[in-house]
């Protein structure tokens, strides 16, 4: 079976190359090209047979895997997931369709053509592009994992800068996080910080916005079927990162799993505290990392946190209207 050749990418489209792979790989999913159970190509196959970077294609495989449309087996590759995932996303496209077909009726209510609804709507959807081009958010978080993934992650449309900042950073009131808070257009961070980050930028308090993060269903589901009694080492970066999970963990009501941290970069004292372990949980990033010093077949399992949807979309509303207010002063 030919696994790459309807795949193809346009350098010139201003859109992020992983983001059109992903794209084109979910259209296989969905139309049943690649039904469930379709082993992927490598990242490797299929960065050379595109011309791109692996850490491209790995970008687009890591979002897919994020939001469970694959799942990758260790020592046997890249498959596409068992559950309808898509699916379950087409269903928020109907509702969409339905709101279209409600806009298409009230348009010829008022005498005007399908063809003059194509146009206006085409100019006006390309009005709102443009005040997402060159908006600069600044997002503030207090541990280094989440911080570096939601930078590489949150997708707001094409022409959106993320500049990340460490909630630390604020507080200390560096020189770096002066400059890039006064050149953000909106500030986001979590709820969790919301009021302190406010506080410490009263003079922008105004541009802070905070959106709600959940651990992946997922991934609580994977570490509650660890087992009673059983122990699991806890790989990230930071205490920060590692005190949320844990956290997180206790809400969920999982409270019969053993589980230490490690926070080392060290390949060798890393290799010594996995060793006897039932399970390993790990933050963004690190997850090849652990793979390969752990036995094959090894239950690994990264700890996500994602915005939910409800979040991001009220964040492009708050980022429109960002780029709206110089205009309405002018």
């Amino acid at each position: 079976m030919d696994m790459t050749g309807a795949i193809h990418v346009d350098r010139k489209d201003g859109t992020p190359l992983y983001l059109q792979v992903k794209r084109q790989i979910e259209q296989r999913i969905r139309l049943g090209t690649w039904p469930k159970g379709t082993r992927l190509p490598t990242e490797r196959e299929l960065a050379r047979e595109l011309g791109l970077s692996r850490n491209t294609v790995s970008s687009a495989y890591r979002e897919l895997e994020i939001e469970g449309v694959i799942t990758s087996r260790q020592g046997r590759g890249t498959f596409v997931s068992e559950t309808d995932r898509l699916l379950q996303r087409d269903g928020t496209r109907e509702r969409l369709m339905k709101a279209i077909d409600a806009c298409l009726e009230e348009t010829l209510s008022l005498g005007f053509s399908i063809d003059e609804f194509l146009s206006m709507a085409e100019s006006r959807a390309r009005e709102k592009k443009e005040l997402f081009r060159r908006v600069k958010v600044a997002f503030v978080e207090c541990n280094r994992e989440q911080l570096d993934f939601f930078s590489r992650q949150l997708e707001l449309g094409a022409g959106v800068s993320i500049m990340p900042i460490l909630l630390d950073h604020v507080r200390s009131n560096t020189e770096s996080a002066r400059d890039r808070l006064s050149q953000a257009d909106v500030i986001v961070t979590t709820f969790f910080h919301l009021d302190e980050v406010k506080s410490l930028i009263a003079d922008r308090a105004a541009h802070v916005f905070g959106i709600a993060l959940d651990p992946q269903l997922d991934t609580i589901v994977r570490i509650a079927r660890i087992g009673k009694g059983k122990r699991a080492v806890l790989v990230c970066l930071s205490e920060v990162f590692a005190d949320r999970v844990r956290k997180s963990i206790e809400l969920a009501g999982i409270d019969d799993l053993t589980i230490d941290t490690v926070v080392t970069r060290d390949r060798e004292s890393l290799a010594q505290a996995l060793r006897g372990a039932d399970a390993f949980i790990v933050s963004p990033g690190r997850k090849k990392e652990v793979e390969a010093l752990v036995p094959r077949g090894s239950e690994v399992i990264e700890f996500v946190y994602r915005p939910d949807a409800g979040s991001i979309n009220l964040l492009r509303s708050v980022i429109i209207e960002a780029k709206r207010r110089p205009e309405a002063a002018e």
